[in-house]
């Protein structure tokens, strides 16, 4: 569990400080500023452990995040909870700064009560606190607007509320895909994966059940066993030829796994608005969209020339923007 959250700004001034556990003093957050934002050299491990306390930290821009504990805790979940805070705070005003965390700071400690309780994460869905959380404050409320949240937070389909109404019902999909490789001077690709992310927009009427099926040429590694293991299937290497494998995949809690790991269909009810359905890795079989040739010459004794090459490597029909 975790014992505390402060959220610094670049120059270690504390703009937000929520204690959850009495073994956590004011004396942490002074620890944190002077061993990490104000070190000497710059910390580079997420995790900082002072003085039997550990600070898990992450920055965005300008902005450290740091959950202290003195506990033996799951480091991926802390930090699954302290991205999923920072999601929340930019879902309800927009980019994640210091003026922005000032304006709502309010906001953001009704947030943490809400997302943390002694301590231990709970609901951290954005659609479900924006239910009972806005950015005006938390207003009375009548008896069957106290019930239809309750119902929400502990129902089956607490990802969506009841009663939503759109003159036009649209559904946006976008497949998002990062190639990432490691390269010799040589030009041999010594290693390389692609990371993917479904992400919809989701505006639909009522409570409606979304389904579309998968290729079958992608072959999904936990089918057949656990994510990660390095077993072939689909009859051998022939067939690993023709078809996509997916090492790992992730899913929204709104996806029915039964009916994914039966019919090799995504079955949902989607929230509503923007949200990620899938995250996906593959390591077999990638077919880089650019080579890159690395030129090296040595111009004199202290003097050294570099120029590196691209080359892409799909159709002249395709176009590519943005390439960093």
């Amino acid at each position: 569990m975790i014992g505390g959250l402060f959220i610094y700004n670049h120059k270690g001034e504390v703009l937000i400080s929520r204690v959850y556990r009495d073994d956590i003093g004011r004396n942490a957050v002074d620890a944190f500023r002077v061993n990490v934002i104000h070190a000497r050299q710059q910390v580079r491990s997420p995790v900082t452990n002072i003085a039997r306390t550990s600070f898990f930290h992450i920055k965005r821009s300008n902005i450290w995040l740091a959950a202290v504990t003195k506990q033996n805790v799951n480091a991926a979940m802390v930090f699954e909870f302290l991205h999923k805070m920072t999601d929340v705070m930019a879902a309800y005003f927009g980019k994640v700064t210091e003026e922005n965390i000032k304006n709502n700071f309010v906001l953001i400690y009704e947030i943490l009560d809400e997302i943390l309780d002694f301590g231990y994460p709970q609901n951290t869905d954005t659609g479900i606190l924006k239910t009972f959380i806005t950015q005006q404050g938390v207003k009375s409320q009548s008896k069957e607007e106290t019930s239809q949240i309750t119902s929400q937070v502990t129902g089956q389909i607490g990802w969506r509320r009841e009663g939503i109404k759109y003159r036009r019902n649209e559904l946006f999909l976008d497949v998002l895909e990062s190639v990432n490789l490691l390269m010799s001077p040589q030009g041999q690709v010594l290693s390389a994966h692609v990371a993917g992310r479904i992400v919809m927009k989701s505006y639909l009427s009522g409570m409606p059940e979304c389904k579309f099926g998968i290729n079958d040429k992608v072959l999904m590694e936990s089918k057949g066993g656990k994510s990660g293991q390095d077993d072939t299937r689909g009859g051998g290497s022939s067939s690993t030829k023709t078809s996509i494998a997916i090492d790992d995949c992730q899913f929204h809690q709104c996806v029915k796994l039964s009916k994914f790991e039966t019919e090799h269909s995504i079955s949902f009810i989607p929230p509503d608005g923007e949200f990620e359905l899938m995250r996906y890795r593959t390591t077999k079989d990638i077919s880089l969209p650019f080579r890159t040739i690395p030129l090296v010459r040595e111009v004199g004794r202290q003097k050294m020339e570099v120029k590196v090459v691209v080359k892409s490597n799909f159709k002249p029909s395709l176009l590519a923007q943005k390439v960093e």
